[in-house]
């Protein structure tokens, strides 16, 4: 009689573990290579509108094409992880994503410049693709959603050091140099990605080929009312998002604030307020439910986007900090409850979150450079607060509501 060993499938890294810790420590890695070069550019397109001879909203493309290639692209990095694995389909992300960022530097004029933005977008959409997949298959359920407000924090962190990197650089030389650092930096991240993720355990690979087998991996999330309701969050909420800091340096480099390229990018130190409310969320939405701090942040978005109106710098600064906690402490929460909610098609399911995440910073961060350049930052600010309410209407009627469910039973 022949045996058969049934392996038990793997119940996930808890925190506090070697694996859980290297976990968060390769995706801040990752999140560093990816955010880093994806928005290194916000804070210089005055000095990139100047030199290039382009108008504000024209600037702000090398953003949107970005992220509109790596909206593109991350539903064809989740069929490739389906197969190849996540650590192996990220690891190439980064080096591709890196390789096109190093020649960004080197664009001889403004259409090279967005090809070469586009295909690093496509490369980077690799990473957030596949994050919150990988962290969902490996480490335990009873620490996914804390791990996962970890990741989004490591992510602001990376977007952060990008634009604080390429400030002071640009102010020493120029907009390219302050790209090619960004991109080495990016570089040195992606190793450390490479060197510290562990060996995927929770990782069961797709064998089907066919083009219906994708596509029946797509409907599940495409059927489910709270995913929609998901997505319309991420579409709306990071439109805004993007919006106010590709437009703030434009309103601040001008009179009467006339800031340099260094001191508007020190705005981005905003960032670490997100840093902060992404991680807090988690144990806030566990006693008082995820939709309730979902709203109550979009909430903290919209009172920010209002002091943003006044005239003083100090009172700006102080809407951009509430604008930024609020947003990722909103993103934080939509990003976990994707991965948490959908039984099947997971990589999808994320992947269809991020499509709508950086479709919107694409979109509604380019048209809102229409508005801000006819009618100024007061019609930006009450167009973004419209797309923040309707974010807030939808999340309120189709998403439950109710604390999350305890985990279940540990079997031994």
């Amino acid at each position: 009689m022949v045996r058969v060993r049934l392996e038990a499938p793997f119940p996930g890294y808890g925190r506090g573990s070697n694996g859980y810790r290297r976990i968060l420590a390769a995706l801040a890695c990752a999140g560093v290579a990816t955010f880093a070069q994806l928005y290194s550019l916000q804070g210089l397109l005055p000095l990139l509108s100047r030199d290039l001879d382009v108008s504000a909203s024209q600037a702000s493309l090398t953003i949107s094409v970005a992220t509109l290639g790596l909206a593109a692209a991350v539903l064809p990095w989740s069929f490739v992880a389906d197969r190849w694995g996540r650590v192996r389909t990220m690891g190439l992300a980064i080096a591709l994503a890196t390789t096109f960022g190093l020649l960004v530097a080197a664009a001889p004029n403004f259409e090279t410049l967005l090809v070469l933005r586009t295909l690093e977008g496509a490369a980077l959409g690799g990473i957030p693709a596949l994050a919150m997949a990988y962290l969902n298959e490996e480490i335990s359920p009873l620490h996914a959603g804390a791990a996962a407000g970890a990741y989004v924090a490591g992510t602001s962190l990376g977007g952060l050091s990008g634009r604080l990197l390429a400030g002071p650089v640009a102010d020493l030389s120029d907009w390219r140099m302050a790209t090619l650092t960004v991109s080495l930096t990016g570089a040195c991240a992606a190793a450390g990605f490479l060197w510290l993720a562990p060996r995927p355990q929770g990782f069961s690979p797709v064998t089907d080929t066919g083009f219906t087998d994708m596509l029946a991996r797509l409907l599940p999330p495409l059927r489910s009312r709270p995913l929609l309701a998901l997505y319309a969050q991420a579409f709306l909420l990071m439109g805004s998002f993007v919006s106010v800091y590709n437009y703030l340096g434009f309103r601040l480099e001008a009179p009467p604030y006339l800031l340099p390229a260094t001191a508007v990018a020190l705005i981005f130190l905003a960032y670490l307020a997100g840093t902060v409310s992404s991680r807090a969320v988690a144990s806030v939405a566990a006693r008082f439910g995820r939709r309730t701090v979902l709203l109550a942040s979009i909430a903290v978005m919209v009172c920010g986007l209002a002091i943003t109106l006044a005239a003083a710098l100090p009172a700006i600064l102080l809407g951009l900090v509430l604008f930024t906690a609020g947003f990722f402490g909103a993103h934080s929460i939509a990003s976990g409850w994707t991965g948490s909610m959908a039984a099947a098609g997971r990589a999808q399911a994320a992947s269809l979150y991020n499509l709508s995440y950086y479709a919107g910073s694409s979109v509604v961060g380019w048209s809102a450079g229409l508005v801000f350049q006819t009618l100024g930052w007061p019609a930006l600010v009450a167009t973004l607060a419209v797309l923040a309410a309707i974010a807030a209407a939808l999340a309120a009627a189709m998403l439950p509501a109710g604390r999350l469910a305890p985990p279940p039973p540990a079997h031994h």
